[in-house]
């Protein structure tokens, strides 16, 4: 069983991302999707209306296979009430947090007391980068210093922060942050160094389709784990993640 819990809808090309995410689950026996929207760095309000619309369309197609992210700009004053639409109406499971703005940006606060409120993970976008870095792009000490701020938060840290030994080494020790390796410039030991650093039971498999899949799937499968240290990682640690009986802290 694999759980796939970092996948996009690109913003107006809802036939081809959702076409080409059905067609991995065919050919590599994929159980689930967690999916979000995303299109444009700054997005307004109806742009992410329109992206939360598109998951949620896809969610009601393919019922019990693809479960939702709620995407939310912080900036926006609406944030909370596209976060209760989501979840409320939509039926989404976490919230998506992309680069509109730090993620231990004060605006950020009360989108986050509500996940508490929910008991949803945040999939959060963190990518340290040598160029290029976006001016609000997220990095693995932001995310510390969220986790730090809200214990009972469940996180989960995209890309490994975008290098392992920069964003794992920011947030190991915080129990309430999970880990995904989605996205294709990583190493084949980096999956080693993070059951090292934080454990097998924080890292969740992910893969940023419909850009790439089978580079995080050759990392799990060339990495020095057992069968059941790579079943956590394939689809266990996910379904506690996502399970809303299950609180930390």
């Amino acid at each position: 069983m694999i759980i796939d819990a970092h996948t996009h809808i690109w913003g107006g090309q809802y036939g081809e991302s959702t076409r080409e995410l059905l067609r991995a689950c065919d050919l590599f026996g994929i159980s689930k999707l967690h999916v979000s929207g995303l299109k444009s760095h700054y997005p307004d309000e109806a742009e992410v209306a329109e992206l939360n619309a598109d998951v949620a369309r896809f969610m009601k197609e393919q019922p019990g296979m693809v479960e939702g992210y709620c995407y939310v700009n912080p900036a926006h004053s609406n944030a909370l009430d596209v976060l209760k639409k989501g979840v409320e109406e939509y039926g989404m499971s976490g919230m998506k947090l992309w680069v509109a703005t730090f993620c231990d940006d004060p605006r950020v606060f009360p989108v986050v007391e509500a996940c508490i409120d929910y008991n949803i993970p945040i999939l959060i976008h963190a990518f340290h980068k040598a160029v290029d870095q976006l001016e609000f792009e997220t990095t693995g000490v932001h995310v510390a210093n969220l986790a730090r701020l809200y214990p009972n938060a469940k996180i989960l840290m995209a890309h490994f922060g975008g290098n392992c030994y920069h964003g794992i080494r920011a947030v190991r020790d915080c129990r309430n942050v999970w880990h995904d390796f989605s996205g294709s410039p990583f190493r084949r030991d980096d999956v080693d160094y993070a059951v090292e650093r934080v454990g097998v039971d924080r890292i969740v498999f992910g893969s940023d389709m419909p850009i790439t899949y089978l580079v995080n799937y050759g990392q799990v499968e060339e990495a020095d784990l057992t069968a059941e240290q790579k079943e956590r990682i394939y689809y266990k640690n996910a379904l506690e993640l996502f399970d809303r009986s299950l609180k930390i802290g």
